[in-house]
């Protein structure tokens, strides 16, 4: 996959770039967890069974999980703003569907279509590293991402507070509007990204992975109901299976793919991954288990009897915490690095639920638990921006955190899935109605803490970093400035300044690197001074190709030995061959 990277971000990005776009990222977030205030009410409200229901859920964080890759890519061909514009509208339809609705299968083509607004956090952040200057692009990068957490967590308590005292179809049209005006604030306030990649999409990339992954997740949610030794369920997962090798094979066949599967070779990158999925399991299970824990009547025994709307505020501080530990985590990866991060963030989590098998009794508790386990995934969802970029060239950091943020999402819809099935199974039926147990609330629990520590297990084989900490410079919070440094670090690559005919130097010219068989290894753009500067993902011989408007194109083959290389491209002699 072919991705498109600047040195030096376009400076005229407004002051107001950042908020719109962290708000855009916060209204994503709110489909996400809309529901969950009126999720033991859903088989009722729909008129179906509680496993057929948690497909409201499931559906929104899979479509997600395919959005992601999807919209990334179609944003660095076609426009990042334009597709962050897309993916809002489509979500504001979505969410219309389901306002005017009641039926099963019309809600989750309806929640199907919000789920694809997840594209818009990393075409945010893609704008943001695209038009910022780097000294402003760590804090914005921070802010969008805690968006994630923030938004998830204050829909929990604004959620509630509509559904408790108005139709719950209330919740759609409210999340319509929020869409419609972050797609106003983003027309007026965010200018579109100069930056293109080169190539086509992939469509039947596309097709094989949503294929792959519905069969993956329908018989996950419907296995109890089916039998998990049914034909149908044992055949679910086989064509599963056989979609996912077979669309593999064929994106790394490809010169273009969807997802680069290429770097998953490297043990940091597959590791790192694999820790992704199980940091995205249990990031959901709290949003399921607490807010119905809450909700249940002191009847039960071990209900809390709560409101939906203090429900939603003692669940809330999860994402505020979330969004709080993104200056300490920038502050502990400085000093230690981010693979230790990751490990004290998985540590906390760890705690979090072991902690929290045995606070189920009071509110108070479940604020507790919220707390220690927002501080954890904060952490640990900081960390692995930047133990991806430190394992893979400055031209691959695009495609390969792509595929982190995929494996990412489909850890909270296994979790959906999983945890609304464990909670369906272990539920007593009281009157024709499905309460759930808390004895499926500990499992629950358990299961996250399990992958927990599949993931801290995970991390501690990480390889230790090049250099030691305090002189590497991949614990930046920028991954912009990780990847520069880190090129720098591994392959230095190629320097120089652009120029024109009469030795000027030439501002946001592209500079386009280009291997032996033709393919683009790494892009920039040349500073206001005419400099620029490029990694190269291996030694060998490349082309340096820079165009410009108002000049004619430039093309000078170079060869790169591990070393740093100047190499000056004067615009007024095309073709000039610079020697090794």
């Amino acid at each position: 996959m072919t991705h498109t990277t600047t040195d030096q971000p376009d400076r005229r990005a407004g002051a107001a770039v950042v908020p719109v776009l962290a708000f855009a990222g916060i209204v994503v977030a709110v489909m996400q967890t809309l529901l969950v205030p009126v999720i033991k009410d859903l088989p009722q409200l729909l008129d179906t069974a509680p496993s057929n229901a948690t497909w409201v859920l499931t559906s929104t964080l899979l479509s997600g999980a395919v959005a992601t890759p999807i919209m990334g890519r179609l944003g660095d061909l076609y426009g990042k703003r334009r597709m962050l514009i897309l993916s809002l509208a489509v979500m504001v339809v979505g969410a219309l569907v389901s306002a005017l609705t009641s039926q099963l299968l019309t809600m989750i083509a309806g929640r199907t279509l919000q789920g694809f607004a997840m594209g818009a956090i990393p075409l945010g952040i893609g704008l943001m590293r695209d038009m910022l200057p780097r000294e402003r692009l760590g804090s914005a990068m921070a802010l969008m991402s805690s968006s994630i957490g923030v938004g998830g967590g204050l829909a929990l308590p604004a959620a509630a507070l509509v559904a408790q005292h108005t139709d719950w179809h209330a919740l759609f049209y409210g999340a319509a509007g929020l869409g419609v005006l972050a797609i106003g604030l983003t027309l007026l306030a965010v200018p579109e990204s100069p930056m293109r990649a080169e190539g086509s999409f992939d469509l039947l990339g596309a097709i094989g992975l949503s294929t792959g992954l519905v069969l993956l997740l329908l018989p996950i949610t419907k296995g109890s109901d089916w039998g998990w030794s049914s034909g149908t369920t044992l055949g679910l997962f086989a064509a599963s299976l056989v979609v996912l090798l077979l669309w593999g094979l064929y994106e790394l066949r490809i010169q273009a793919p969807l997802v680069d599967l290429r770097t998953t070779a490297r043990r940091e990158v597959l590791l790192t991954n694999l820790a992704s999925i199980m940091v995205g399991v249990s990031f959901y299970v709290v949003s399921l288990v607490l807010p119905q824990l809450l909700q249940l009547p002191k009847a039960t025994g071990y209900g809390l009897g709560q409101s939906m709307v203090v429900a939603g505020l003692c669940v809330a501080p999860l994402g505020l915490t979330m969004m709080f530990t993104a200056p300490v985590y920038a502050r502990l990866s400085a000093r230690y690095g981010p693979k230790t991060t990751l490990i004290t963030g998985l540590l906390i989590i760890a705690l979090g639920y072991g902690g929290g098998l045995g606070l189920m009794d009071a509110a108070w508790q479940t604020i507790v638990t919220s707390v220690v386990l927002g501080a954890g995934i904060g952490l640990a969802y900081s960390s692995l921006p930047a133990l991806i970029v430190g394992a893979v060239p400055a031209s691959e950091t695009g495609a390969a955190n792509g595929l982190n943020t995929l494996m990412r999402s489909i850890g909270t819809s296994v979790s959906s899935a999983v945890i609304g099935m464990v909670l369906a199974n272990t539920a007593n039926n009281v009157g024709g109605v499905e309460i759930p147990t808390m004895h499926g609330f500990r499992v629950s629990f358990l299961i996250a803490t399990a992958a927990v520590a599949v993931g801290l297990l995970l991390a501690v084989f990480l390889p230790k970093p090049a250099r030691p900490a305090q002189h590497t410079q991949l614990r930046a919070s920028s991954e912009e400035e990780a990847a520069i440094e880190h090129a720098e670090e591994v392959l230095r690559g190629f320097r120089g300044r652009v120029l024109d005919a009469e030795g000027t130097p030439v501002a946001r010219a592209k500079v386009t690197l280009i291997d032996r068989r033709g393919r683009q290894a790494g892009a920039t753009v040349s500073a206001e001074d005419g400099s620029y500067a490029v990694a190269v993902p291996a030694e060998g011989a490349y082309v340096l190709a820079a165009k410009a408007a108002g000049h004619g194109p430039l093309a000078s083959s170079a060869s790169h030995a591990g070393d740093e290389r100047a190499v000056e491209l004067d615009l007024s002699l095309p073709g000039e061959t610079v020697s090794a």
